[in-house]
């Protein structure tokens, strides 16, 4: 993509609502905007990001036998009114308005309900099972304090995968597998070593259920955490009943600030009792079906990397994510620098490496090099008459300002 056609712009100065870094820069950097607490906007770089991301998920949902589909957002009363969580005074986080019928209609805040009453025209014998299935969608929750940027908001884009198995050992089969599936997703978005399987509490959802919590000092959570073990309890369940359940020892146990970015629930089969989800066995009796839930917040994630990796010059994407591998910027006026410029580009575009070309001629070098260190690129690739005497370009590492000098070719190599 050229720049001269991107037409989000970044800020000099912060944005004098937001407190948090993740919001301040990617709303500096224009890949966000804030429509208004807790709800934003993602923006071309913003949606490449959030894309990027979605794949890795996708890709790991599939290798387990995951079916990607895509639910409504809009929520009957009915079959909420089924698992008694239609009531605010159970879930205290819905958006409801009625339609021009005047029938009541909730909007999505979760999807165990609505797709565990699809299931009842999809599964009715034990050859039906196991079934998985999952989707990207946007969730509304009417949080009372929406806050840390794009990593709580009233609106914000899950996974979340829906697992149903013939009984219980079945299920937790399957349930194994998903928490190994999210341990590579988080190894994959660069954030594997600072993200702990964690014992917590159901809230809405079940007794007990498991979170993937990242260490992070703008997260909402403390929780406790032993690093030989690789486990964590969640603050809200810290007994010495689930210590010892879990096998962990308090004077083992570290206290650290952290964020949620994935969790697993398993419900047993109260939910298909409630909604009559059921199956015959082999032996032709009727049986209910075991069901588990397991979500991944994709935009807090991103907001959780750009806490994590940002620094006082901006955001700083690993490579995985990053909306595109190298940022081509450059300097000057001279035709020959430009002419290296776009020779340059149509080679990076030709041999597959996503680069963003800031083409502009209406904007300082100062500018460039300060607006290419905002966004964040894996790389920085700078041409200028200088470069161009040398014949050679400038690339950097954004990560740590490791600069080399060299010539295009190599510069193809390495970003391959």
């Amino acid at each position: 993509m050229r720049q001269s056609i991107l037409f989000t712009k970044t800020r000099r100065e912060p944005p004098k609502d937001e407190t948090f870094k993740n919001a301040i820069l990617l709303i500096r950097a224009g890949y966000i905007h804030k429509e208004m607490a807790g709800v934003y906007d993602y923006l071309p770089l913003g949606l490449r990001v959030i894309e990027k991301i979605k794949q890795i998920v996708r890709e790991e949902m599939d290798a387990i036998g995951g079916n990607e589909m895509l639910m409504s957002s809009l929520q009957r009363k009915e079959v909420w009114e089924k698992t008694d969580r239609w009531d605010d005074k159970n879930v205290d986080v819905w958006f409801k308005s009625k339609l021009a019928n005047g029938s009541d209609v909730g909007f999505g805040w979760s999807h165990e309900e609505p797709i565990t009453d699809m299931m009842r025209s999809n599964v009715s014998s034990y050859r039906d099972l196991p079934a998985y299935v999952y989707q990207f969608q946007n969730k509304l929750r009417n949080e009372l304090r929406a806050k840390s940027g794009i990593m709580r908001g009233r609106e914000f884009l899950m996974k979340d995968l829906y697992s149903y198995s013939i009984d219980q050992a079945a299920h937790e089969k399957f349930y194994a597998e998903a928490a190994e599936a999210y341990h590579r997703v988080f190894e994959r978005l660069g954030i594997g070593d600072v993200t702990y399987y964690t014992l917590a509490a159901g809230g809405h959802f079940a007794e007990f259920s498991h979170e993937f919590q990242t260490i992070c000092e703008a997260g909402e959570d403390t929780i406790y955490l032993d690093r030989k073990k690789g486990l964590a309890i969640n603050e809200e369940v810290l007994t010495d009943d689930v210590l010892k359940t879990a096998g962990l020892k308090r004077e083992d146990l570290e206290e650290v600030k952290a964020a949620e970015v994935g969790n697993i629930f398993s419900f047993g089969t109260t939910k298909s009792e409630q909604l009559d989800l059921h199956f015959t066995d082999a032996n032709g009796e009727k049986q209910y079906v075991v069901l588990g839930s397991y979500g991944i917040g994709i935009t807090r994630i991103m907001g959780v990397i750009a806490e994590l990796f940002g620094d006082e010059k901006g955001l700083i994407w690993p490579q995985e994510i990053a909306p595109f591998r190298v940022h081509l910027v450059v300097l000057g006026e001279d035709e020959a620098a430009r002419t290296d410029a776009e020779e340059a580009y149509k080679k990076l575009v030709e041999e597959g490496v996503e680069v963003l070309f800031d083409d502009r001629e209406d904007v300082s070098a100062g500018g460039k090099l300060s607006d290419a260190e905002l966004m964040g690129m894996p790389y920085r690739l700078v041409v200028s008459k200088k470069t161009h005497d040398a014949k050679k370009m400038e690339l950097t590492t954004r990560a740590d300002a490791e600069t080399q000098m060299l010539e295009l070719p190599a510069v193809l190599r390495k970003l391959k």
